[in-house]
């Protein structure tokens, strides 16, 4: 057991955590012995009032006296619905501090990103993305931890932290590694559920425990209460201490103040008073010792608990309807009282802040407020803050309070924190501030207007909730013109983000033929023909492909619903393999002076990242390269300008690797497809971007020669039917096909590609790039039916021809070759390196070169190939073309 501290200890709650607080001090010495060292989390964990506070104190004094900034922040049971009012505290005072041009110099590209999310910058008008701004605050602390080095940062009472600070936290424990700051945490095991517990839980697993913290023992109790009282404290007391409290450190020092207050003797014979006045310390106790200070004493403490943060006592006053003389005088009464205190940051002059002694406190005050009263004075206290101009955000966690009355003034407000918080990344906030306003309700003019705005914030974070309220919208009057376009597109993309892709054509088509504006009437028949694209399992109708030639064959590309029409018929003749010319005639005639038009962006949200993904992969599988890179590349900066961490950037990261896969680049596309892997594992697995990076992956290790790596990949990310329900490029099936195929699973590459086979014949999908069943097929079979093999090739040259790429020519023409033996096939190999020489796909021109070299016996050529191979990083091809160099030498 740990020594029993002597007398003269400064807190009850370091009795018996000599271990925490060696703990602690070697993290401090870590910190401040370099600047490069890792950063540390340390967690204390335990029921409420067993020391945690008490330990982030003593971290206090270590760490400043070894030198070290120190920052830190509470939660509170009433806060939990302020997005980021944890993070603010820890971080905004140091941000404030500097001037406006120095934070943002200091914050670089993550200033308008994070700024408003801290409260130091307006937030813009466009809604933010709540996994970049997370990271913003990641990068935020990591350019303050250098720029304030040796930094500790201590979160008390983090079960009661908001959703978005504990998110922030799980972030920036992860990346700990690059960051050297010591975090310590503190929080109760329970009073935390759903998102908030799974933060929290990922956010301890990667750091230490410091504990468990464990009640005080019986000789630990009556050492500390010797301290307190005095050495002549008898046995018997001290024991009966024990038995009252528990143990627990919190409230034995608050029973043994009460015994000093009463001049209660310590001695057996007085000891049974100790439960009365234990009593009187905490629930029904404290309210009756709160109700002795005064009416207005009581006023005062329930104003404080409904402000939960921030409290002056000006502002106190004013929710209380007290003077301001009266309103200090108070403060002083609840501070004798131990109720109230003054926080550490605020002992500077002119600083009149106050805060509970302890959260039981706060907890015991606020639910003491009769509750008719206590719905009242949130409702004061949400136009106190209003009138304070800290803006409808601020009051919204007031008016979540109030009961509903049908005022359309608080509907107006709402609906203004919803804005405020999504335009900060809180989509959580305005879901409860929307949920909140039709409670009201709205009036039935605005009431689909509000459903609308509900279904906009829920559609990344809960697209099965989004659906149900636009329904709702669309059935209701209200949504006219313009507006119920916008729902019910928007209806259709919650219906694709739920895996419900029929239902999502249904949607839009229904809405086309009863809406008589022909322009309303194009783009839902745009989005229709757009879900339809990329449906991967759905038979193609015989005239769908027919019926959107038709009506793109009239389309100029005067607007954006025209331009998305000539993209969706660019990208099916595309898939179908119809001419690559022809492909990208209708591709350029979509863009407006070569770029995408205002409106059809990555980030613009009227059409969504659908089209601009067509628009770059009909150029990437066509040979224009150069295009669709820099589309690519253009998506990738867009989304981390705009600070869109989540599901775009990982999709960016994908079709950038895509285009370096294409163009032969495969060490950068590794780098890009694993860097969206690990975005992709923070947005939840099985979604299509998913699918896209781990395809990709897998495509490009093989490539490699990295086989082992690919089939990692594909286990790690069950990269294996069944497959999702949009178009993945390339298609999944031959590329797991040729890894089932590398290690030694050939039967079951061949069923995979028999069902490439079917899958692409219902889709009318012929392109033998994006689809290269046939090739991989013919090759699998050349020893056990040469007859079908040869089929399979002539079929795939034939389509290969149609579509007319060289790319597309030369690997049909690499795998007539390796069906051929003798001159022939030393023929079509080089027929083959002629036209892949001219493609951009540096990848299959060297294997051409190689395969041709070993068909014709030509060190010259396995050079060439060599030279490609090793320029591309793929290490097998180059391993094979030493090989067929050696023994060519020994021959």
């Amino acid at each position: 057991m740990t020594e029993v501290r002597r007398a003269g200890t400064a807190s009850a709650s370091l009795w018996e955590r000599d271990e925490e607080i060696a703990t602690i001090t070697r993290a401090v010495d870590t910190l401040c012995a370099d600047r490069s060292s890792p950063g540390t989390l340390l967690e204390a964990r335990g029921e409420a009032g067993v020391g945690k506070t008490a330990l982030l104190a003593e971290t206090r004094r270590i760490a400043e006296a070894r030198g070290c900034t120190v920052w830190s922040a509470r939660g509170g049971e009433t806060l939990r619905s302020v997005p980021f009012n944890v993070v603010r505290q820890l971080l905004q005072p140091a941000l404030v501090s500097m001037l406006p041009e120095e934070a943002r110099e200091y914050l670089g590209d993550w200033y308008d990103i994070a700024g408003p999310a801290l409260g130091i910058a307006d937030p813009g008008e466009r809604q933010a993305d709540p996994q970049g701004v997370c990271d913003g605050l990641v990068a935020a602390v990591r350019r303050l931890a250098r720029r304030e080095w040796p930094l500790v940062l201590m979160i008390d009472d983090a079960h009661w932290a908001d959703q978005e600070t504990l998110r922030w936290l799980a972030a920036l424990a992860e990346r700990l590694d690059e960051t050297s700051v010591l975090v310590v945490v503190a929080r109760r095991p329970g009073d935390v559920s759903g998102d908030n517990a799974r933060h929290l839980e990922a956010a301890g697993a990667m750091g230490r425990p410091l504990g468990p913290l464990n009640a005080l023992t019986p000789d630990a109790t009556a050492g500390l209460t010797r301290a307190t009282l005095g050495e002549h404290a008898e046995a018997a007391f001290c024991r009966e201490v024990w038995a009252v409290t528990g143990g627990n450190p919190y409230e034995t020092v608050e029973l043994l103040a009460k015994v000093q207050d009463s001049e209660l003797q310590p001695v057996e014979a007085e000891a049974a008073e100790l439960r009365d006045l234990n009593r009187s310390a905490r629930g029904g106790g404290l309210v009756a010792r709160l109700e002795q200070l005064g009416v207005d004493s009581t006023r005062f403490a329930w104003a404080a608990a409904i402000l939960g943060g921030g409290i002056t006592v000006d502002m106190v006053a004013r929710l209380a309807t007290l003077d301001r003389a009266d309103a200090a005088r108070c403060a002083e009464l609840l501070r004798g009282a131990r109720i109230l205190s003054v926080p550490d940051a605020a002992g500077q002059p002119g600083v009149d802040e106050l805060e509970f002694v302890h959260p039981l406190i706060a907890t015991a005050v606020y639910n003491s407020i009769p509750d008719a009263l206590r719905t009242a004075m949130h409702g004061i206290a949400a136009q106190l803050v209003t009138d304070s101009g800290l803006g409808a955000a601020a009051a919204s966690r007031h008016l979540l309070k109030v009961h509903p009355d049908d005022d359309q003034e608080v509907v107006a407000q709402l609906r203004e924190a919803a804005r405020e918080h999504l335009a900060v990344g809180a989509p959580d906030a305005a879901r409860r501030c929307l949920e909140r306003a039709l409670q009201e309700p709205p009036l039935p003019a605005s009431h689909a207007r509000v459903l609308f705005e509900l279904g906009c914030a829920t559609l990344l974070t809960a697209p099965a909730t989004t659906i149900g309220h636009l329904r709702t919208a669309l059935a209701m009057p209200g949504l006219d013109g313009e507006q119920r376009v916008d729902a019910v597109f928007r209806l259709s993309q919650a219906l694709l983000h739920n895996d419900q892709l029929e239902e999502a054509v249904r949607t839009v088509e229904a809405e086309a033929a009863r809406n008589p504006d022909p322009s309303a009437r194009l783009r839902l028949q745009a989005a229709q023909y757009m879900w339809e694209g990329i449906h991967a399992g759905e038979t193609s109708s015989p005239h769908r492909s027919a019926r959107l030639a038709e009506l793109a064959a009239g389309c100029t590309g005067r607007d954006n619903a025209e331009r998305a029409l000539l993209i969706l018929r660019g990208f099916d003749a595309m898939t179908h393999g119809e001419s690559a010319e022809e492909v990208v005639e209708l591709c350029d005639r979509a863009l407006v002076n070569g770029r995408l038009a205002p409106g059809l962006g990555w980030t613009d949200t009227e059409w969504g990242l659908e089209l601009p993904m067509m628009l770059a992969s009909s150029y990437a599988y066509t040979d224009r390269l150069d295009r669709a890179e820099a589309l690519f590349t253009e998506a990738l900066r867009a989304y981390e300008s705009a600070g869109w961490s989540g599901g775009h950037l990982a999709l960016a990261h994908a079709y950038v690797g895509l285009g370096h896969r294409r163009r032969g680049r495969l060490r950068e596309a590794e780098q890009s497809l694993r860097a969206s892997l690990r975005i992709a594992e923070r947005v939840g697995r099985g979604l299509p971007l998913y699918w896209s990076a781990t395809c990709n992956l897998v495509d490009t290790l093989l490539a490699r020669g990295h086989v082992e790596e690919a089939r990692t990949v594909a286990d790690q990310y069950g990269f294996a039917p069944p497959y999702p329900s949009t178009i993945v490029l390339p298609d999944p099936r031959p590329v797991r096909a040729r890894l089932l195929f590398a290690t030694g699973r050939t039967e079951e590459g061949v069923n995979e590609l028999e069902a490439a086979e079917k899958a692409a014949a219902a889709r009318g999908r012929h392109n033998p790039v994006v689809v290269p069943w046939a090739t991989e097929l013919a090759r699998a079979l050349a020893g056990e039916d040469p007859g079908r093999a040869a089929r399979l090739a002539t079929d795939a040259r034939r389509q290969a021809e149609r579509f007319g790429t060289d790319t597309a020519i030369g690997e049909a023409l690499r795998c007539a070759a390796a069906l051929e033996t003798g001159q022939r096939a030393v023929r079509l190999a080089a027929q083959a390196v002629t036209y892949l020489e001219a493609s951009p796909c540096q990848y299959e021109h060297a294997a051409a070169r190689v395969e041709y070299g070993i068909a014709a016996r030509s060190a010259a050529e396995l050079n060439r190939g060599l030279a490609l191979a090793d320029s591309c990083g793929a290490d097998g091809l180059v391993a094979r073309a030493r090989e067929a160099l050696a023994v060519g030498h020994a021959g």
